[in-house]
């Protein structure tokens, strides 16, 4: 007979899980391991909430195993870490993102490429080394190998840099290995979401004309004046995607609904590249003339590895980058997903778990 979750390791946690398809999130009691000498313990201040999750505490994507806490944008103060940790002390802001383990020794990881391990372990819903199943931050503390944890730099807020953690970094690491960060290029942003509002901040901040692509003409005002981008296009509109058409060095698509490429391939230069960082639940029409024509690139990108994760949150530190966040309660969560999944957020909820997270 298998263990409980809350006495399958010997430190007791507790946290909100969903239980089965419906999604409802509700107080669970749970377990964490001891902190190992590589491991880092932290107590949980912010979490950020990622429509990833939604998907998952409903298995929409087919892969949950329940119970499940979600939450991979995890931010907090470490308490305790283990004989052989180099990096972290006691009293350190800390945050764990989509990941908390890889192999360490394929070409991925070699290449700080942990994000692509073939062995990539998930910070929630995934099979540990010791074969347990791993929680994420919906929960009141957090162990992670030291590997995976991220140093928050001290002038960054907590809250707002949560999300950064995954929305930040799944716009940072695409701007930089395709090449799209050079001050003075032309990037349209399709989407001004959790993500999208991220990479108009960061763009703007590499020194980018951003442009930002929606299907909502009442968002023009919060891209332009708000987030500071330089144009605003309706994707709706004829007539403004085709005076467009041509100008861009690339584009960023974080729409993770079915949508036509075609526009927006015509509206990239010659070598432009269109990264996809959405993930539609169903295949996009991509045709091959319209590439051919200007050796036009479509590509994807997801997360990024530990040594460019650091590197984007001390960027964001450098200036002032966090998210547009509304802080909620835990017991908000559940109308919080009801209103996550209607895209009614301004643009990433967190959730105030030292604040609210009552044990029952």
């Amino acid at each position: 007979m298998a263990m409980s979750t809350e006495n399958e390791h010997p430190v007791k946690a507790f946290g909100w899980a969903a239980r089965d398809t419906t999604g409802h999130l509700s107080p669970f009691r749970f377990s964490r391991r001891a902190t190992g000498e590589n491991d880092v313990t932290f107590k949980v201040l912010y979490c950020g909430i990622c429509h990833s999750d939604l998907h998952n505490i409903k298995n929409e994507w087919g892969i949950t195993s329940y119970p499940v806490v979600p939450g991979h944008e995890i931010v907090g103060m470490v308490t305790e870490v283990g004989t052989k940790v180099t990096k972290f002390k006691v009293g350190d802001k800390v945050g764990v993102g989509c990941m908390v383990g890889s192999c360490r020794s394929c070409a991925n990881c070699k290449e700080d490429l942990e994000n692509y391990c073939p062995k990539m372990i998930l910070t929630y819903g995934a099979k540990y080394y010791d074969g347990t199943i791993t929680h994420g931050g919906y929960s009141d503390i957090m162990v992670s190998d030291e590997h995976f944890v991220i140093k928050i730099p001290d002038n960054l807020p907590l809250d707002g840099s949560a999300p950064l953690l995954c929305a930040g970094i799944t716009v940072y690491s695409p701007l930089k290995y395709y090449g799209l960060d050079k001050a003075g290029m032309h990037l349209g942003v399709v989407g001004l979401g959790g993500l999208g509002h991220m990479a108009v901040k960061f763009a703007k901040a590499m020194g980018l004309k951003v442009t930002v692509i929606s299907t909502s003409p009442n968002k023009k005002k919060e891209a332009t004046n708000h987030l500071g981008a330089d144009a605003f296009l309706v994707s709706r509109n004829t007539e403004e995607m085709e005076l467009a058409m041509g100008t861009m060095d690339g584009i960023i698509d974080t729409v993770s609904a079915v949508h036509a490429l075609l526009p927006l391939i015509g509206l990239m230069k010659t070598n432009g590249k269109l990264v996809m960082v959405g993930a539609p639940e169903k295949p996009l029409e991509l045709l091959a003339f319209p590439l051919l024509m200007g050796r036009k690139m479509v590509g994807g990108s997801g997360i990024g590895g530990i040594k460019e994760t650091q590197e984007m949150i001390d960027f964001a530190a450098k200036y002032n980058i966090v998210a547009d966040i509304e802080l909620i309660p835990m017991d908000y969560v559940n109308t919080a997903m009801e209103r996550l999944s209607k895209a009614d957020v301004k643009y990433r909820f967190v959730i105030d778990v030292a604040n609210s997270l009552k044990p029952f």
